[in-house]
């Protein structure tokens, strides 16, 4: 069976003054080789990463970073085992992409980074009306972040090689879900503009 085709836009111009460039789940246990979670494909969306975050902060973009942070006791370990334990070497933001003193970071508990968080009082608050998500997993965090987003219609963005996944199916499929069901869109990272 053939998988769908996926739209792809080019160049993509967002405000910079309503836009938030939200870095998924970039930490130690899932971008680190000795995380309890690693996704090889983490390695190379990091300096891609990196390069989207200084011209996002360039333009004044607001920059999020989400954590996933669990207690001792999180029925997610039931699925996925140990990881990202709150207070943990494992639950840092990968030190390459070290958040700046101006940026938020948002603790969340579950996939969604909206569920049980205020991230979206925080976007609201500032204006916010597109999102860029970058950042892992793509079919797990990445996807669940993006359609809770569009959810609550905010405009969003998928910058491609910035987004991993644990293999190549499961980005696939997640850029096809943000495409086909929540009108999100899909770009290089370096098509994105802040304007």
């Amino acid at each position: 069976m053939d998988a769908p085709s996926i739209p792809r836009d080019d160049d993509v111009v967002v405000p910079s003054d309503a836009t938030a460039l939200i870095v998924v789940d970039m930490q130690n246990d899932f971008a680190h080789p000795d995380g309890a979670l690693f996704a090889p494909d983490t390695r190379a969306a990091i300096p891609v990463i990196a390069d989207l975050l200084a011209r996002a902060r360039e333009a004044g973009v607001r920059v999020l970073y989400t954590q996933d942070w669990h207690d001792d006791d999180d029925p997610e370990f039931a699925i996925w085992g140990e990881h990202a334990k709150a207070e943990t070497w494992g639950a840092q933001i990968v030190a390459e992409l070290t958040p700046d003193a101006a940026d938020t970071v948002v603790k969340k508990l579950r996939y969604d980074a909206f569920y049980g968080t205020p991230l979206d009082h925080l976007l609201r608050r500032a204006g916010v009306r597109h999102v860029v998500v970058v950042g892992t997993v793509a079919n797990i965090c990445v996807l669940h972040t993006a359609g809770s987003a569009a959810l609550r219609h905010y405009d969003v963005v998928l910058a491609e090689d910035a987004v991993a996944a644990i293999t190549p199916f499961d980005k696939v499929a997640t850029l096809r879900q943000v495409t086909f069901l929540y009108a999100g869109r899909v770009a290089p990272s370096s098509g994105i503009r802040f304007v």
